[in-house]
């Protein structure tokens, strides 16, 4: 192992030696999303796999909400240097720092990896009228101010994406679609039981428990191919052209020393190929996506362009 030439600082001591036996890793991980939100299971599952394939312990994993993610931006980039701090991200937050025209942005943090990436899942309450995608798109056609779609994530975030990217599919004009933005799946999930919303967009892993529990019923999911735990079709094979996956991975704040981020780069590398987070991979759907160094940098810095475009075609994008 290189782990011992890559040492440095409490963390590097606390990790040392940690792949024969867990240790006490000395880290946090910061939520910029309320309890029970995607980012939230995510990192919830890596600690538990990090410790559970012998990698690191008592990782500590908690919760900073506000503004769609940019509240915890903003922590993040204030502890610069500090190596003892990851934040998970994704998709929604390079869309949530774009939409409230940020001070501070994920180009200002030290990318660390991409972790994965999962499909969005249409769902609706077990009682709703809908049956399967076709009654659900005739109704919206029919109707479509009629119609509201609730998403854990606002204007760039990626069930508003995936949404727009369905109207646009089925002929409903995008600046039409009433999207009803919640912070995060619990809260989302409440207006979906409540009946507030018609259909929901989100990530497959954050309603995987109550879709096997029958509270909701899956219509579709935006991955290419059928998800096998998911008893819904793809939104291709339903026979609109859509697919769409998030992704989620981890940021750590600026000015961090080489060292500090090699050691975690081996320590993710580690946890990406071990059993425990392969079988996490497979219980909520996601799908292997690791990425690290320079090619998740320039991954970084193309979805912020991307996803830059694509609101300002919407006209979401703020002026100065």
């Amino acid at each position: 192992m290189r782990r011992r030439t890559l040492l440095g600082g409490t963390l590097a001591a606390a990790l040392a030696g940690c792949t024969s036996a867990a240790a006490d890793a000395d880290l946090r991980i910061m939520v910029p999303n309320p309890p029970g939100s995607g980012y939230d299971v995510t990192a919830r599952v890596l600690a538990a796999a990090l410790a559970s394939s012998g990698i690191a312990r008592g990782v500590e994993v908690f919760n900073l909400p506000g503004a769609s993610g940019v509240v915890g931006l903003r922590r993040l980039v204030y502890e610069r240097g500090n190596e003892r701090l990851l934040m998970l991200m994704g998709l929604g937050l390079v869309g949530a720092q774009i939409t409230a025209d940020a001070q501070v942005r994920l180009r200002d943090t030290t990318p660390v990896a991409r972790l994965v990436q999962e499909p969005a899942v249409l769902v609706v309450e077990r009682g709703s009228p809908y049956g399967s995608l076709d009654q659900l798109i005739s109704g919206w056609r029919a109707d479509p101010g009629g119609v509201t779609i609730g998403g854990g994530s606002l204007a760039g975030g990626p069930d508003h994406l995936a949404t727009m990217l369905l109207a646009d599919a089925v002929g409903l004009p995008p600046a039409g679609v009433v999207y009803d933005r919640h912070d995060g799946g619990g809260d989302l999930l409440a207006a979906i039981l409540g009946k507030r919303v018609d259909f929901a967009m989100s990530g497959l892993s954050e309603y995987a428990d109550q879709i096997e529990s029958g509270q909701l019923r899956a219509l579709a999911v935006t991955s290419e191919a059928p998800v096998p735990q998911l008893p819904a079709p793809t939104v291709r094979d339903a026979g609109f052209d859509v697919v769409f996956n998030n992704w989620r991975g981890l940021v750590a704040p600026p000015g961090l020393a080489g060292e500090g981020r090699a050691l975690l780069l081996e320590m993710l590398g580690e946890l990406a190929v071990s059993t425990a987070w392969t079988a996490a991979r497979e219980r909520f759907g996601w799908t292997a996506a690791y990425l690290d160094g320079p090619d998740f940098d320039r991954f970084m810095a193309a979805e912020d362009a991307r996803v830059s475009k694509v609101l300002d075609g919407l006209g979401l994008a703020p002026t100065r």
